[in-house]
């Protein structure tokens, strides 16, 4: 009678551990619901419909809903086109590599050289100050700076280094490059500095007691567990300087282009399956980009 008794609240016990089960199945896709739809929204809805856009036809007063090529043909066909890309990929390279070189001094200097925990935070915080003010208003202080009566300008001329002022520091590439470096190299600092906080001193320690050089320590300890943190840190940057056309514009003095500075150009023609056409183009060649340096450094160790 015993065993005859337990069976039956056994099998009814089944039924309620499978209940748990599912619905412990189901827990997460819950948690994760709101965050999808937010995504959804916000992010692969709009890029879907950019995509579509990219395939209709257009003129001079409208757009008209078709599936054509012919705007990525423009866009792939055109020597114009392919020169104003390959000068949007200069640019990043060149405002990756001195914000990187710079980033990553300052933040070994906040992480290695400054003792007290208060102290790194104040200071890094002094770096975050110009973040206060929009980026139109950073970009244009650089014109009585960098102007042809301007600060540096009128020293040079006044101690006599220069004969005339020097034209070229502003509206120009060299003026281009200077802000956007300016602009994007705390989205550099952040994240080395980050990585650098994570660092074992102790591995450092060791490699000191081992009769490692300070360049040795910094060459075989300190920059390959930093990669992490370059590797996001380049892709703020790189993703920042593709998609910039104020700071072209307005330091370049329209003289120089990017594939953003033509898309807006575009849309100011009303040429919306044109610039939905370089967008997409545009951000293919960033997702590439930022492919490979997945490829290259493992980001999951600093998340």
């Amino acid at each position: 009678m015993t065993v005859a008794l337990e069976r039956p609240a056994i099998a009814a016990a089944k039924p309620a551990r499978r209940r748990r089960f599912s619905l412990g199945a189901v827990t997460p896709y819950l948690q994760s619901a709101p965050l999808a739809l937010i995504l959804g929204a916000f992010l692969l809805l709009p890029i879907i419909m950019i995509v579509v856009v990219s395939f209709w036809d257009y003129d001079f007063a409208a757009m008209y809903p078709d599936f054509l090529a012919t705007n990525y043909s423009d866009v792939l066909g055109s020597w114009v086109t392919w020169k104003t890309y390959l000068n949007t990929i200069k640019f990043a390279a060149i405002v990756w590599a001195l914000t990187l070189f710079i980033g990553f001094w300052v933040a070994y200097f906040l992480a290695f050289h400054i003792r007290t925990t208060a102290m790194q935070m104040v200071l890094f915080l002094v770096c975050t100050v110009p973040f206060l003010t929009s980026n139109i208003i950073r970009m244009i202080s650089w014109i009585p700076v960098l102007g042809r009566n301007g600060l540096i300008n009128s020293t040079l001329v006044h101690l006599g280094i220069v004969p005339k002022p020097i034209e070229w520091l502003l509206y120009s590439e060299f003026a281009v490059v200077l802000a956007m470096v300016h602009l994007y190299t705390l989205f550099m600092v952040t994240p080395i500095f980050n990585t650098l906080m994570r660092i074992d001193r102790s591995l450092v320690e060791a490699a000191r007691d081992a009769g490692a050089s300070g360049w040795q320590v910094l060459w075989n300890v300190i920059i390959p567990l930093a990669k992490p943190g370059m590797a996001i840190g380049t892709i703020f940057v790189v993703t920042l300087v593709m998609a910039d056309f104020s700071t072209v514009q307005v330091m370049s003095g329209g003289q120089s282009a990017s594939v953003a500075l033509m898309m807006k150009n575009q849309m100011s023609l009303l040429q919306y399956p044109a610039a939905a056409a370089n967008a997409v183009v545009l951000l293919v060649l960033v997702l590439l980009m930022v492919a490979g340096i997945l490829r290259i450094v493992d980001i999951r160790k600093e998340l």
